[in-house]
């Protein structure tokens, strides 16, 4: 049905992997929590964006060639590695800013790293798209589910349920991380705290990146 090859076990596997914690779904709630819903939201599109890069490009067959070719595969794991290595510096540095200068009123007005000319849609973005382990699952996983008879409609289909199935993953994160917005705006230990843990789990996808083979 619909290019798809048995859907409920597809959708099991989906939620599953969904709901598993990563450098996207963190970045857009520290980014709620930051920043408020509408810019929640920002860094949401762009993961939905660079899912769906990843998705045309796993159609194609290039995520075939990144998993055949060593090197390429190299190649982009450390780009990856490196970028979310220099995002967790940034806050771990905006958390040394913050424990520094706790009570003043700077923090009161701006919340948790509210860093001067981010753009949540462009890091987000390239979070996505950084991440060789997200373009091997998409080929690996799509492919096990798409019919041989309708395998347009089927990546489509499969395409289209994974991108609401993060819709309402990432809204409830956005949401919840709106909540805790007001919180960091009262307390900066709070703020720095959480800015902390951030940074602290960024270091660790950038190494748990760098570690990934194909």
């Amino acid at each position: 049905m619909f290019g798809v090859v048995d859907l409920p076990t597809y959708l099991a596997g989906l939620v599953l992997i969904i709901l598993l914690p990563g450098p996207n779904s963190l970045y857009v709630l520290s980014v709620a929590a930051r920043r408020g819903v509408r810019s929640g939201y920002t860094a949401a599109a762009g993961v939905w964006c660079g899912d769906a890069v990843l998705m045309t490009l796993s159609a194609a067959g290039v995520a075939s060639l990144l998993q055949a070719n060593a090197v390429l595969f190299g190649i982009v794991k450390y780009a990856g590695a490196g970028y979310l290595a220099w995002l967790a510096v940034g806050m771990l540095r905006a958390a040394w800013g913050m424990w520094r200068g706790r009570g003043e009123e700077r923090a009161e007005e701006t919340g948790p790293a509210a860093a001067p000319g981010e753009r949540p849609f462009r890091r987000a973005l390239v979070v996505s798209l950084l991440n060789p382990k997200a373009i091997l699952f998409f080929i690996a996983f799509f492919v096990q589910f798409v019919s041989e008879s309708n395998p347009v409609v089927g990546f489509v289909t499969l395409g289209v349920l994974a991108q609401l199935a993060s819709v309402l993953y990432l809204s409830a994160l956005i949401f919840g991380g709106s909540r805790l917005a007001a919180a960091f705006r009262r307390r900066r230990t709070l703020s720095a705290g959480a800015t902390s843990a951030a940074g602290a789990l960024f270091l660790g996808f950038a190494v748990k990146l760098s570690l990934a083979s194909v």
